[in-house]
């Protein structure tokens, strides 16, 4: 079972929703949402996990034109 199934709170600061997805805490730090959290994975509810895939876009289209193929 991970973290998420056991019924974590979201990480980001203000936040007390459920947890719905748990990523790398220096990735989410870098789209700029400000974190609680002080271990490797951070939880993030529903709403703070869309704005984080806004935010990141362009580096995860960037990290998988590393690993495309040609």
């Amino acid at each position: 079972m991970g973290i998420v199934s056991k019924g974590a709170k979201c990480n980001v600061d203000g936040c007390d929703k459920e947890g719905a997805r748990s990523l790398n805490t220096t990735k989410v730090e870098n789209a700029g949402l400000r974190v609680v959290s002080v271990g490797k994975k951070t939880v993030l509810c529903k709403e703070h996990y869309k704005e984080w895939k806004k935010e990141s876009k362009d580096d995860r289209d960037l990290e998988r034109a590393r690993f495309d193929k040609f």
